[in-house]
């Protein structure tokens, strides 16, 4: 049995699933790998450097920095979160990322992005917390529009979510058998055609694969939920996932709005503790 992680992402909603993982590294809940996508990757990487409550504690700290994610770093570099400042600055001086703990767990911690050349998804296991691995981190929550294509390991990406918002699918073919997904929108939620697509059409015209991907998402991303509602009902996946929308958008300033999305999360994590226990143990 191989226990999975999956977390979807979501811009700064992702400070639900923080707020999952950090109970779960709390009350010892392992798993033998995991998979982010976009906010899921750069804030669920923290599972495996086992640093609960490092994610909110930065957003918090630094929210209101126009280093960190405002229009100023857009028009100044191409990011609307800013490269330097997080991948570089604030993991490795200001709120240090643990490389150490990170390199030496055995966990797997697996990255999606797309190829914005084929429109594809593209995974990368990042075992080691090098600065090859945070350019993987940075593709995958490199949003369409407000990022600038990252270049690695011969890829040109941008966020995991235009090819693959829940990689349910690609965990089950690595052999992750017994798997815990983490999504930010309710049960209810389907996603809707993208209203900005005439404007993707120009931003992205060198690569109209990815054009394609952007105007099939919404019936791709349904037909991934339905699936994993079926999974869920026949238990073969335990789902946490918030009961109403959540209060907080992709992007986000305000430290009391952080705080409630993530104190949603713990919540959730609380209330299924027991569950992902017995899971592991059917």
């Amino acid at each position: 049995m191989k226990k999975g992680l999956v977390m979807e992402g979501g811009g700064m909603r992702g400070l639900f699933t923080a707020g999952v993982i950090d109970v779960f590294m709390e009350n010892g809940i392992n798993f033998d790998g995991a998979v982010g996508v976009s906010a899921g990757a750069a804030f669920g990487c923290n599972i495996k450097s086992q640093q609960p409550g490092r994610v909110l504690r930065y957003n918090l700290a630094y929210c209101k920095d126009p280093r960190f994610c405002s229009v100023r770093s857009l028009l100044k570099t191409g990011d609307m979160f800013g490269a330097e400042f997080c991948y570089r600055t604030l993991p490795y001086e200001l709120d240090k990322f643990d490389t150490a703990v990170y390199d030496a767990n055995p966990m797997e911690f697996h990255v999606v992005c797309t190829d914005v050349e084929t429109g594809l998804p593209v995974y990368k296991n990042c075992m080691k917390a090098d600065e090859n691995a945070m350019e993987w981190f940075r593709a995958s929550a490199s949003m369409p529009l407000v990022s600038r294509v990252v270049e690695a390991d011969g890829y040109k990406m941008l966020d995991g979510g235009i090819a693959d918002s829940i990689p349910i699918a690609y965990f089950r073919s690595i052999g992750y058998d017994k798997n815990v997904v983490i999504l930010t929108q309710p049960k209810q939620y389907r996603k809707g055609k993208n209203k900005m697509l005439s404007l993707l059409k120009h931003t992205l015209r060198k690569y109209p694969k990815t054009v394609e991907a952007m105007a099939k998402r919404h019936l791709v991303y349904n037909e991934t939920v339905d699936e994993i509602c079926r999974m869920e009902e026949a238990g073969e996946i335990l789902v946490i996932r918030p009961n109403d929308p959540l209060p907080i958008g992709r992007i986000c300033h305000d430290g009391d709005t952080l705080k409630k999305a993530h104190e949603l999360g713990r919540q959730a994590g609380m209330a299924a503790l027991e569950k992902v226990r017995a899971f592991f143990e059917m």
